[in-house]
């Protein structure tokens, strides 16, 4: 058989056109060309925008010869082999296999039947099933199945929520789903361990329940996205998330090893600003992250990052292999870090993150909390039970909040505080910069506390540090002005400025 497979694996970032109302919406995309496209549009009986997938048909004998084949390659292939390599190499040994079940059997396809079939018979076996297209779309940040019979709903980047045509009909289907996400993870799940929390090979989070006895309409998953790239500072710019002016003035803080706090409510966009905040990191300085899920990115070389890890096996209490964040973090402070990034404070790593940072180690990290006197609070009590002066370590927390604009949510930076003081009347703060509503501009002030410290332990003139935030600021303009969006472009572009700030100034015209 001479037919050859043709599928375009290779990530295309679509263009999407702007439309004001949700109710003329029509736009299509491919994901997996030329098979897998998204077609999202204005469903007029129920008065909701929808996200159909688009996959190729199978009539009742291409129905039936698929059916044959996928079980013919599963007594043939070696499932390591696939699970190792990556790319044409697997498609080639897929396909092999295929025209072998094919001679042996002595089916006869047609070209289109061939390439359709292998399409699923590639989804299946390589990919995720169902949701392998879904998973291939830029714009989708989060994909939840409910159980049973219930539609997937997708999180998409411009639309938000929206119902998909992507249904598990059957139970034992989605069980035995669920069962391959968590082999996907290195991981097991089953009656006696019914709940899921993993990564998938690219970072992507999951998050799985097993039986009915834990949902009651059965197994459920919750996948958080991984981006390929992350996104800049200049993109948080363009989604009016942060200003320049925040920017400029929170990378001269994380320049002389300022210590910050991203805080806010889930899906607020906590780990987005810290992972463009590590952008401004010198590129000399060694950086460690401390992670339980994979999620930071950085495009730094000299950057170890560390990702915590459940027991392997237990007897009694005791358990074995675990690798918890406090390990993680109490090692990294021997490892002589220039900045420690912390993804996510739960529990008593926060003791050990607060003594680094109380003697000198520059770090960042998240926290649940939805504002600064919550954030203390939590830091105060159990589990983590921090004293007043550690916590004034700190030097910048950032509020994140996701609002509703009209029918938009935005996230957005809804202020930056400067901690002057912790003691037992409360937090004595500073806010240099805050979103306003009602002018749907970020204000700022130029008195602040940072600025005075940098003063007082750098011995920077004041007028220098204005300077150079004024400078930078207009940096970050020319570079958003200029549409520099690219990771490893405005990486280049930062760390270019610290070794030769001149010419980059002078590449953008500001001298």
């Amino acid at each position: 058989m001479a037919f050859k497979f043709k599928i375009n694996l290779e990530f295309k970032k679509p263009e999407i056109s702007k439309v004001e109302k949700r109710e003329l919406i029509n736009i299509k995309y491919p994901l997996i060309e030329p098979f897998a496209y998204a077609h999202i549009f204005w469903d007029k009986e129920n008065k909701e925008l929808v996200y159909k997938l688009e996959e190729p048909d199978l009539d009742s004998k291409e129905e039936e010869v698929f059916k044959v084949l996928e079980e013919g390659v599963r007594e043939l292939i070696n499932i390591s082999y696939i699970a190792v390599k990556k790319g044409e190499e697997v498609i080639k040994y897929l396909e092999k296999n295929i025209k072998v079940l094919l001679d042996e059997l002595g089916i006869s396809i047609t070209e289109d039947s061939y390439q359709k079939i292998m399409y699923y018979i590639y989804r299946n076996f390589v990919g995720l099933n169902e949701i392998e297209a879904l998973m291939k779309d830029y714009y989708i940040e989060d994909v939840e199945c409910n159980g049973v019979d219930a539609p997937l709903y997708v999180v998409h980047r411009k639309f938000r929520n929206l119902k998909t045509n992507v249904i598990f009909k059957k139970a034992d289907e989605l069980s035995g789903f669920v069962e391959k996400l968590a082999q996907k993870c290195g991981k097991y799940i089953s009656y006696a361990n019914p709940i899921l929390e993993g990564a998938l090979e690219d970072g992507s989070r999951i998050s799985a329940t097993y039986s009915s006895d834990v949902s009651s309409r059965g197994a459920s998953f919750t996948i958080r996205k991984f981006t390929k790239e992350p996104f800049t500072p200049i993109h948080l710019i363009d989604f009016g998330t942060v200003s320049p002016e925040i920017l400029s003035y929170l990378w001269l803080l994380i320049e002389y090893g300022g210590n910050i706090m991203v805080i806010g409510g889930t899906g607020s966009g906590k780990t987005s600003m810290i992972n463009s905040l590590a952008f401004f990191i010198p590129p000399q300085a060694r950086v460690v992250s401390i992670e339980d899920t994979k999620e930071l990115n950085i495009l730094h070389e000299n950057w170890l990052p560390s990702v915590a890890r459940e027991q392997v096996s237990s007897v009694g209490k005791d358990k074995y292999g675990e690798v918890s964040m406090y390990d993680l973090l109490r090692e990294s402070f021997r490892q002589r870090p220039d900045y420690v990034i912390v993804g996510e404070i739960r529990g008593k790593e926060a003791y050990v993150l607060f003594q680094g940072l109380s003697s000198g180690h520059p770090g960042m990290g998240t926290m649940h909390a939805n504002s600064v006197d919550a954030m203390v609070k939590r830091l105060e009590t159990e589990p983590i039970n921090l004293s007043p002066s550690l916590i004034e370590a700190l030097d910048v927390v950032c509020v994140m909040v996701q609002e509703k604009i009209g029918k938009k949510m935005v996230r957005r930076l809804q202020n930056v505080v400067e901690i002057v003081k912790v003691g037992e009347e409360g937090v004595s703060s500073n806010v240099p910069f805050k979103w306003d509503p009602a002018s749907k501009t970020f204000l700022y002030k130029l008195e602040n506390y940072v600025f005075e410290k940098l003063f007082v332990k750098h011995g920077i003139n004041k007028e220098e540090l204005s300077k150079e935030f004024k400078i930078r600021t207009e940096l970050l303009k020319k570079m958003y002005q200029s549409k520099i969006f690219g990771f490893e472009e405005v990486q280049k572009i930062v760390n270019s400025y610290y070794k030769d700030k001149v010419k980059v100034l002078r590449r953008f015209g500001i001298i």
